[in-house]
């Protein structure tokens, strides 16, 4: 208690995900995994593009 200042937010006050929440299902499932393929995609094009 006496190391937790005033004002400032506590880890236990985070909620959980809400998966009816649109916005949160774009910013933790949509978003990595579009960030994910783009990166695949990016490796591959690269690789590629190198050989010639």
């Amino acid at each position: 208690m006496l190391q937790l200042p005033q004002g400032t937010r506590n880890p236990d006050d985070n909620s959980p995900i809400d998966l009816n929440s649109v916005f949160d299902v774009f910013v933790y499932i949509i978003l990595p995994l579009l960030i994910i393929v783009f990166y695949i995609l990016w490796r591959r094009w690269k690789k590629g593009r190198d050989k010639h």
